[in-house]
């Protein structure tokens, strides 16, 4: 049985996936769906399956995170990117980086996925040198993406407290809200993570498992254990935090 993951921040264009796929490919078992990158790698690492349906722009990490780290959680996955963007990324694509769908995916375009990934012998492992070329385009041309947040308001006891991004050492999910750590303490923000993770700077902020975003200016170092798993030591804060194994290869270059 070919197994796959659904990745997609849209739940209306998730539903349109899974829906397509029952009818291009009614032999695909779909083991995950999920609406953020970090769920996405957590459900790979976990699942190993056939085929991964990234989403290019989620919140947290994106599509192309998640496919760069999938390369060493589950080498045998098969990514297959579903994007909106211009001519420039899938020229990038066309180069033989991945497969790709082009929003609106149409029943046509997705049986020829299903056809290509089929028709492989082995699975093919993503070209990391391409994956990151077509990372570094995605950053020189960022499309309608929204000006990262510089500052929040969060609750502290009864006072409500305005904070620099850049003072948060880090972000830790608490049910339906997300506590915001700094030097000075803990503040309370009544937004979930997953929100608020498309609102930060992916190039400062990143996730080392679902419920925590880091601050990667805050971070004064990294130590990888037996098990794969990392713990960050803050510059400004006395804990330690732990990177759960998909995690560590977003973390590779510190």
């Amino acid at each position: 049985m070919t197994t796959a993951i659904l990745a997609e921040d849209e739940a209306l264009l998730r539903t349109a996936l899974r829906d397509l796929l029952a009818r291009v490919w009614p032999e695909l078992h779909v083991v995950a769906e999920c609406e953020d990158g970090a769920s996405a790698l957590e459900a790979i690492s976990d699942h190993r399956p056939d085929v991964a349906f990234l989403d290019i722009r989620m919140p947290g990490l994106s599509g192309l995170e998640v496919a760069a780290a999938t390369a060493e959680a589950s080498p045998d996955t098969q990514v297959v990117f579903t994007t909106a963007y211009d001519q420039y990324a899938i020229d990038a694509f066309e180069r033989g980086a991945v497969d790709y769908l082009l929003k609106p995916i149409t029943e046509a375009r997705l049986t020829a996925t299903m056809q290509r990934l089929q028709s492989r012998a082995t699975p093919r492992a993503t070209d990391a040198a391409a994956l990151s070329q077509l990372l570094r385009d995605v950053m020189l041309h960022p499309g309608t993406r929204a000006e990262p947040l510089t500052w929040i308001t969060a609750s502290s006891g009864r006072e409500t407290r305005l904070i620099m991004v850049d003072d948060v050492a880090y972000f830790r999910a608490d049910s339906k809200y997300t506590v915001a750590m700094t030097a000075e303490g803990e503040a309370l923000l009544r937004k979930p993570i997953r929100e608020l993770a498309a609102m930060l700077d992916p190039t400062v902020f990143k996730q080392i498992h679902r419920s925590t975003i880091v601050n990667l200016r805050a971070v004064a170092s990294i130590v990888r254990d037996d098990t794969g798993k990392g713990t960050l030591r803050l510059k400004q804060r006395p804990e330690t935090l732990v990177v759960s194994q998909p995690f560590m290869t977003l973390f590779r270059n510190m």
